[in-house]
């Protein structure tokens, strides 16, 4: 989460019922997630008409490919700089690069300060990887995979071809819409739905197989593409175990699906290409190069700490009601509970001054609510609030506003039964917001990525032991090691996550 009114920071204001998922502005993307190739073209010489020195001139206006980068890197949280890390990824990325089938093409890689598992492609040859992902990875083949991956989508001109995919889907549902027989309508819709999900499909695979056959002509294990494929649907589950909420984010798997078929399929391609062990992987450089590497929440947006969230750049903590699992995001603090009757969201909005916590409640910040009585002024730990009830269709909402100087945290609770027991632990989560001190801050760390080496007999038990993740440090421990089972390779490295 966010100061209010820096890039990224304005939150979506809407819930989407019944689910209760946060509407966050997803940029669109190339390649996995579907972007327009609208790139700028240049005049040919023979129309270009030189400008008089006194033509007025206009500077500072970025391409339509500048705004998208700064829109894709403004969503993620930022850029994340690691010098170390940073010259590594650069490096594969060369090497892939010439191995492609587009050797004379310009590509960028560009780390995003997030801790979901995602990558993507811009059909410019821009491509980003989250630190979360290479946090996943395990080794130099595997980082290497995703990013020819990604490369895949430029070369195959997959983002265009969606465009014009689309495009097509779309006349048959307007189509569809002036036909008077419901049956032919619905049958028209249903098809261009899932001729796009089938595209979208086979792009995946296409992807991978030609990202295999780049990663082996650059001297990498081909096998890799399966194993990262793999360990994306182990950290898939067990984030969603852990985060019942966690579809309301755009981490890969919504755009890069790790189904069985296309972990075989690429096991295939790798195998009539060479036996396993035969290209390089890389294990222990890549860990090196990732060594120290930000786990988790960046400190400048704030901590999860089982139940707490703690914001020391903000000098704020909030305490979820029990039985709630939240979430960090650039754009505000997801929570929800395991069984999806409850949840809530934390931001923050810059108001002005003179603008009344009623008024600002009466603007309307959730669409589509309707609230039910009359606000209720309220001091939070000596901090001025306003609280009410509001209903939208199935669920009932908890609302309430606190401002803190010339800023609003908003706290928004739901559930689809609002019995008084559950506003009365809404009402007392409320009354946990408070400022924190210096001292607070001091005593929360953020979280890194640290390698360790297996002493003979070591196990998976004594490494998760070190493990720094409030919740099933063994699980975590095992899939961010790629590891099925309990036991370690004597002085083989592996990763930890540490305070």
């Amino acid at each position: 989460m966010r100061r209010p009114g820096g890039a990224g920071a304005r939150p979506a204001s809407r819930w989407a019922l019944p689910a209760l998922a946060v509407l966050l502005a997803l940029p669109m993307l190339g390649g996995c997630a579907g972007q327009l190739e609208d790139q700028p073209r240049a005049l040919p010489a023979s129309v270009a008409v030189p400008l008089p020195p006194a033509a007025p001139r206009t500077t500072g206006v970025d391409s339509p490919a500048a705004r998208e980068h700064k829109q894709l890197v403004g969503f993620f949280g930022g850029e994340y700089h690691a010098p170390a890390t940073e010259r590594f990824v650069d490096e594969v990325l060369v090497k892939l690069a010439a191995a492609s089938d587009t050797p004379s093409q310009v590509y960028r890689v560009t780390i995003l300060n997030s801790p979901i598992v995602n990558a993507f492609a811009l059909p410019s040859g821009e491509i980003f990887v989250t630190r979360g992902l290479l946090a996943l990875a395990n080794d130099t083949s595997e980082v290497a995979a995703v990013m020819a991956h990604e490369i895949a989508h430029v070369t195959e001109r997959h983002a265009l071809r969606r465009a014009e995919l689309e495009k097509r889907s779309a006349v048959i549902s307007q189509a569809a819409d002036v036909i008077d027989d419901p049956n032919r309508s619905k049958t028209f819709k249903s098809y261009a739905q899932l001729s796009l999900a089938s595209f979208s499909r086979q792009q995946e695979i296409d992807a991978d197989q030609v990202g295999i056959r780049v990663i082996a002509k650059a001297g990498y294990d081909p096998f890799a593409a399966s194993r990262f494929l793999v360990s994306l649907g182990r950290a898939t589950d067990l984030r969603q175990s852990l985060h019942p909420g966690a579809e309301a984010k755009p981490d890969m798997m919504a755009t890069h699906p790790s189904t069985p078929e296309r972990v075989a399929k690429a096991v295939a391609v790798a195998r009539g290409i060479s036996a396993p062990g035969i290209g390089e992987t890389g294990h222990d450089r890549y860990l090196a190069a990732i060594d120290g590497i930000l786990y988790g929440d960046d400190p400048a947006q704030g901590f999860v700490r089982g139940r707490r969230f703690i914001h020391p750049k903000l000098g704020f903590a909030f305490t979820a009601p029990e039985d709630f699992v939240l979430e960090n995001s650039a754009q505000a603090v997801l929570g929800v509970t395991q069984d999806g009757t409850e949840a809530l969201r934390l931001d923050s909005m810059k108001v002005a001054p003179e603008t009344t916590l009623v008024a600002y409640l009466a603007s309307g910040w959730i669409e589509g609510l309707q609230t039910q009585g009359t606000p209720e002024a309220i001091k939070v730990n000596g901090l001025p609030g306003i609280t009410v009830l509001a209903k939208a269709e199935s669920w009932s909402f908890r609302l309430a506003a606190i401002r803190v100087g010339g800023d609003v945290y908003r706290l928004t609770f739901a559930a689809k039964d609002l019995t008084p027991e559950v506003d009365r632990r809404f009402r007392d989560a409320i009354d946990t917001f408070r400022r924190i001190t210096p001292e607070d801050a001091r005593d929360v760390r953020p979280m890194r990525v640290a390698i360790a080496t297996a002493a003979p007999g070591e196990g998976a038990e004594a490494f998760a032991a070190r493990m720094a993740v409030p919740d099933h440090p063994l699980e975590n421990f095992q899939v961010l090691n790629g590891l099925d089972g309990p036991t370690l390779e004597a002085n083989r490295h592996y990763k930890v996550v540490v305070e």
